[in-house]
């Protein structure tokens, strides 16, 4: 390999590639205790501005839904010039038949929802009032800051350096380039839905394949650890959260190398989005350590990313790609799952292979712990209150963490999915979370057997 001259860099060289970065790791990515909750700042933030929109916040969601299902609509028919001149406004509103489809659906549902008319099933505070006047409010805020804060992360070489250091272990274990440690990490102990915007954002910009997107967001967005929390005092078992916790981390590492060497997702191509790769700088040059190059690139990429005014601007492009184009199908995805669990037996017909399993596992309860399996697709929060109920402490644990473990849920992390550019249909989603199910399953319980 070429031997390239080391470059000299400045103070300012350096702390334009410092700074930047651990403002974005303390935002997005650490978490500290606030008001007895753990948290990160950006969820703290916008927890802040949720509240202080209060009750306007779910008129103004329902605007950005109603107004990207009909310039959506009139986009399709008549094609206007002020969105064909606009690359930015082309790629939200020049979508296929099935998502123009999809953000109707969820149009109609909001209005149903919004104003109360129609069947109580739909738009009742456990289906689509819960998606209206709940998730979607927590999502809007975090959308917010996401958009504005994750160039923290993504631009201004932080994910060049730390790729250059953990590629060796990324490659061989998940199959991953070393820069998604840093997305797959604010994914974990961040918030899932910011980690799938970072994923999506690296995708769109060639830094990952199709494959790589596509695991990355299916593996390891996982819901904050405060929200776990909310799940093992759901039922009544928070005396255990170190092992509680412990064993979702355990199996979630464990997921993260089987499922991407299954279908669907070993069988996603290793092409970029609109086919534009850039360079991960993995090939480090002869005369270079491994530090030395991550430090080069992560200095020149910094370098790179100064113009505030540039930020600002994609930060804002962000924030309305994320309103527009995500909102409308977590309220279409997220009511037609929850309507479905609440108002029909489907998840529990789909619980029921599972019976013999737990059988064979030895889980007291099998019966009653099979309604709370499949059910966790719909939303992850339903299995904890289903399965509260159950005399077995072990059963309840076991509830517990799998309903954490299986991700891919429709009422948030899955409906985020598949509304961003991240090629992911719905049966992959189903699949991955019967695969991880299956995958986690026999762990948690070895675990709850030791433990009880």
């Amino acid at each position: 390999m070429k031997k390239l001259m080391k470059q000299k860099y400045s103070f300012m060289d350096y702390f334009k590639f410092i700074v930047p970065s651990i403002i974005g790791m303390l935002l997005l990515m650490f978490p500290f205790n606030y008001k007895g909750e753990t948290t990160i700042a950006a969820a703290l933030f916008a927890g802040w501005v949720t509240r202080a929109l209060g009750k306007s916040l779910p008129s103004i969601i329902f605007i950005f839904i109603a107004f990207t299902a009909i310039v959506t609509l009139i986009y399709k028919t008549a094609k206007p010039n002020i969105i064909e001149r606009s690359e930015f406004l082309k790629g939200i509103f020049d979508v296929s038949i099935f998502w123009t489809v999809v953000r109707l659906i969820g149009f109609i549902l909001a209005a149903l929802v919004y104003f109360e008319i129609g069947p109580e099933w739909i738009w009742s505070e456990n289906t689509g009032g819960l998606i209206l006047h709940d998730l979607i409010l927590g999502l809007f805020s975090i959308f917010l800051f996401a958009g504005f804060l994750l160039p923290y992360l993504t631009d201004f070489g932080l994910l060049e350096f730390v790729g250059v250091l953990l590629t060796p272990v990324m490659r061989p274990l998940f199959g991953l380039p070393g820069r998604s440690s840093i997305d797959c990490v604010a994914s974990w102990i961040g918030d899932g839905t910011i980690g799938v915007s970072l994923t999506n954002k690296q995708y769109k910009e060639g830094y990952y394949t199709s494959r790589e997107a596509s695991i990355i967001a299916t593996t390891f967005s996982a819901v904050s650890i405060t929200f776990s929390l909310v799940v093992l005092k759901q039922v009544n078992l928070m005396r255990l959260f170190a092992p509680y916790y412990l064993t979702i981390v355990l199996t979630g590492v464990v997921a993260a190398i089987i499922i991407p060497r299954l279908p669907p997702l070993s069988r996603k191509k290793d092409t970029y989005y609109h086919g534009e790769k850039k360079d991960l700088g993995e090939d480090i040059p002869q005369g270079y350590t491994n530090v030395e190059w991550g430090l080069k690139l992560a200095i020149d990429r910094a370098n790179e990313s100064s113009n505030i005014f540039k930020l600002i601007k994609n930060g804002a492009k962000s924030v309305l790609d994320l309103w527009l184009g995500v909102l409308p199908v977590i309220m279409a995805f997220g009511t037609i799952a929850l309507i479905i669990a609440e108002h029909t037996p489907i998840f529990e017909w789909l619980g029921m292979p599972f019976i013999p399993i737990l059988k064979l596992l030895r889980v007291p309860y099998a019966v009653e712990a099979s309604k709370t399996v499949m059910v966790g697709f719909a939303d992850m929060f339903l299995p904890s209150v289903i399965g509260a109920s159950i005399p077995s402490e072990m059963t309840r644990f076991v509830v517990a963490t799998l309903s954490v473990t299986q991700l891919v849920y429709l009422s948030e992390a899955g409906a985020v999915i598949l509304g961003s550019k991240i090629e992911v249909s719905l049966k992959d989603l189903f699949i991955i979370f019967i695969e991880r199910t299956l995958v986690t399953l026999p762990i948690i319980v070895l675990v709850a057997h030791l433990l009880f």
